[in-house]
């Protein structure tokens, strides 16, 4: 196949995910200040999408990240990818990413790109095609890091600002004005949305150029690039936010406006730093984790493991599962021209298919919660009610115990007297 052609099919890819990336993800950010009521879904959307076109064009470290360290694409090496292969880890990407969102289960759509790109770089290049040190320390451990460090300040950020807006008893707290201030930290969220997962697509983009000698290795990423990506993203987001809006409003209508504007601001603040840094994090994983954080800050929160332990598998399985489809992909593409051919028209097909039953299967909070959706449930927030009901009910069972064990020990003392 011709090397233009190639190319050409992998930029058109690359968007196509990076729009996938920005209907799939990015309503997220601003869920809770409509659940609330401090901003209408329309306004939002179109905000979010702002943010997300403005957000791209802030930094690239991230872009170089995935350019000229994931994948050894160097020359000299005696290792290296050519677009073909970039194309299959794309394809299993983007169907990976597709299929999850249609069976509304967790993921991540920056993990199923990196597993995707991982998948198809072993089996088209072989083991020693991917730098194992920078996907550790750029991609696996922040996944682990950056939410627990989102969560823990979202707690402690919830905690203090519960405690500051604290009354007297007989009279109400006054938390109104964390509603308004969800906008800004909402459109932070949005804006570190942009900057962080839009570069990932920038990068996918400028390895490709530099795996087909159309750019030198280590050069900046082309301004072309950056605009195309961020256009891509805010247009998703601004097409597709409503799908995810609409399985929002009953799944996180219990969040406070104290406890989201705890919990955006330190999942902003996380990626923001990421993303100077050149980590290239799951911005969802990262939200998710200051819900959860967020969630136990408030009075009467409680831990629904078993949500949260799907929610991880979810997360667990993603890369794997999306190597396992990119590799499987860049097998098909060693045909030559004809795997790349199949492999694209498969992809188109897989596509298409999962579209149709998207929409004849109805869309309902419980059979597509977002991700942000499932951590929120993975938080259960006892009301004042419930929670002198569960206290009632733990004294009573205390002082149940208490009477078998008294009971217990006068039969034993009997038993020793009779003796």
């Amino acid at each position: 196949m011709d090397l233009t052609l190639i190319v050409v099919l992998v930029i058109a890819l690359a968007l196509f995910f990076d729009f996938t990336n920005g209907f799939h993800d990015t309503a997220n950010a601003m869920a809770t200040p409509i659940a609330t009521g401090a901003i209408s879904p329309k306004k939002a959307v179109a905000l979010a999408a702002v943010l997300n076109l403005v957000g791209a064009f802030l930094s690239t470290e991230v872009a170089k990240t995935i350019s000229g360290g994931i994948i050894n694409e160097d020359p000299t090496t005696g290792v290296a990818i050519g677009p073909a292969m970039i194309f299959a880890g794309l394809m299993g990407a983007v169907i990976w990413n597709l299929l999850t969102w249609l069976l509304g289960l967790p993921s991540s759509s920056s993990h199923a790109l990196f597993g995707g790109l991982v998948g198809a770089a072993i089996v088209g290049a072989g083991f020693g095609a991917v730098n194992y040190g920078v996907l550790l320390s750029k991609v696996l451990l922040p996944a682990i890091v950056a939410p627990l460090i989102a969560g823990i300040s979202a707690y402690l950020c919830t905690k203090l600002a519960y405690a500051i807006t604290k009354r007297q008893s007989g009279t109400s707290p006054k938390r109104g004005g964390f509603r308004y201030g969800q906008i800004f930290s909402s459109s932070l969220v949005a804006l570190s949305h942009g900057t962080n997962d839009a570069q990932k697509t920038m990068g996918v983009i400028t390895l490709t150029l530099v795996a087909s000698g159309l750019q030198d290795a280590g050069t900046p990423v082309h301004f072309w690039v950056v605009a195309a990506c961020a256009f891509a993203i805010a247009l998703g987001t601004y097409t597709g936010g409503w799908r995810i809006i609409q399985t929002m409003g009953s799944g996180l209508t219990d969040v406070k406006p104290a406890q989201g504007f705890a919990a955006e601001m330190s999942t902003a603040s996380a990626i923001l730093t990421s993303s100077h840094l050149g980590f290239a994090l799951s911005t969802t994983q990262v939200a998710s984790g200051s819900v959860i954080g967020s969630g136990l800050g408030r009075k009467g929160a409680e831990v629904r493991w078993g949500t949260a332990g799907r929610i991880a598998l979810g997360w667990l399985f993603t890369l794997p599962a999306a190597a396992i489809v990119g590799g499987l992909a860049a097998w098909i593409t060693h045909a030559g021209t004809v795997g790349v051919i199949i492999v694209a028209v498969a992809g188109l097909v897989s596509m298409l298919a999962i579209w149709v039953l998207s929409r004849k299967n109805p869309h309902t909070h419980e059979t597509a919660m977002s991700d942000i959706d499932n951590s929120g449930a993975a938080v259960n927030i006892l009301s004042k009610k419930e929670r002198r009901a569960k206290a009632k009910a733990e004294a009573k069972a205390k002082q149940a115990a208490l009477r078998a064990k008294a009971e217990r020990e006068e039969a034993e003392e009997e038993k020793v007297d009779k003796a």
